[in-house]
């Protein structure tokens, strides 16, 4: 796809979902919860909370060291990644951080994008 006009940074987004990093850490009780339940029940549970906010659940890893889970997730947009995100943390049952992805064809429509910045100093 040859890009280069403004207009088609917008298609880009207008014609796709876009893509999250989730990175979370249980609470003990979390953790408690996920080894009552098991790993398959989280997954599960979170591929239905992504499918009823319009998207899909792409992967979900478990981990050990600093951080529990690592998850990508397709969603509309930034307000349904919101509304996930914060019905997850509500639970405090696990914290999250999210990381919004970009394709290698979004980064070569950003460098292409005249948003006119003008740095400091000049």
């Amino acid at each position: 796809m040859a890009l280069g006009k403004q207009s088609d940074v917008h298609s880009i987004k207008e014609t796709s979902v876009a893509k999250y990093l989730v990175i979370g850490t249980y609470t003990p009780d979390g953790i408690k919860g996920v080894l009552d339940k098991g790993g398959t029940s989280r997954v599960e549970a979170l591929a239905a909370a992504c499918k009823s906010a319009g998207g899909s659940l792409e992967s979900f890893y478990f981990a050990f060291g600093g951080d529990d889970v690592y998850v990508t997730v397709d969603l509309p947009d930034n307000v349904a990644a919101a509304a996930l995100v914060a019905r997850v943390t509500t639970t405090g049952l696990v914290s999250v951080r999210t990381i919004v992805l970009i394709t290698p064809e979004e980064m070569d429509a950003a460098g292409k994008a005249d948003v006119g910045y003008r740095p400091p100093g000049s």
